[in-house]
């Protein structure tokens, strides 16, 4: 597949997930009544998070060390720990839809920027991460390691973010 092709593809993946991801939290009405144990699933999702998290870390770390093979293992699998959460979070938004915040107070005040923030850079890191991803396992590590200084960041806040909100939407 020739370097054009792939990120096209990318962008319409990217498109899709975002398309689909934002009609289940702004248009969707799911059904009344949860199905057994879809109630799990926002627990799963932030473990999932912080799975996907600590194995970017442990990445980052890696490739300082010159570890490319144990880089390459923490990041490929980073990489299905976050399609699974894709998964799982769109499964529960199609069958329970969205949970309204509940926090009163000064907390609204940080759980909203925190929660906007989150979304926009999820919507930008679908991208990112596919293209820094075709581009280490396509060889061309240059231009991987440039697109790379951009996407651990950004991939690492969303993970973490998305640990905080689950907190902050369901226990506090």
């Amino acid at each position: 597949m020739s370097d054009r092709a792939a990120l096209r593809l990318i962008g319409a993946v990217s498109l899709g997930v975002v398309a689909l991801v934002g009609y289940l939290l702004l248009g969707h009405r799911p059904d009344a009544g949860l199905a057994p144990g879809v109630a799990a699933l926002p627990l799963l999702n932030a473990c999932l998070n912080a799975t996907s998290a600590a194995l970017l870390t442990a990445g980052f770390l890696l490739i300082r060390r010159k570890r490319v093979t144990a880089h390459r293992a923490c990041m490929v699998t980073a990489l299905a720990v976050s399609i699974l959460f894709l998964v799982s979070y769109v499964t529960y938004h199609a069958l329970a839809g969205s949970r309204p915040f509940g926090g009163q107070g000064w907390v609204r005040r940080v759980y909203f920027p925190l929660l906007v923030s989150h979304i926009v850079l999820a919507a930008v890191i679908v991208p990112l991460a596919l293209t820094t991803a075709y581009r280490a396992l396509s060889g061309n590590f240059a231009r991987h390691v440039r697109i790379a200084r951009w996407t651990l960041p950004l991939w690492l806040y969303v993970s973490v973010t998305g640990v905080l909100v689950y907190w902050m939407l369901y226990h506090l």
